[in-house]
């Protein structure tokens, strides 16, 4: 297993790593194991926004929406 040392932590910082550490029972060394582990294993989000909205309200359930049906274009007006 590999270590690693990080300076220069605010001490606001630490305290709340304490305090998270605390409140799930681990130390802060374990605590800060389990946030670097959760980081990097987080798979990649959608590639683009409409993805992601998809992804997002997909479990909803969909929508039908009723188009009106498409008329010819009009004739451009005539200037002169």
């Amino acid at each position: 297993m590999a270590s690693i040392t990080i300076r220069k932590l605010d001490d606001d910082v630490k305290t709340r790593l304490r305090k998270r550490a605390a409140g799930h029972g681990r130390s802060m060394e374990e605590e800060a194991r389990v946030i670097l582990r959760e980081a990097v294993e987080r798979k990649e989000g959608p590639a683009n926004l409409a993805s992601a909205i998809r992804a997002r309200f997909a479990p909803l359930g969909g929508v039908e929406l009723e188009l009106p049906p498409r008329e010819p274009m009009r004739e451009p007006p005539r200037f002169g």
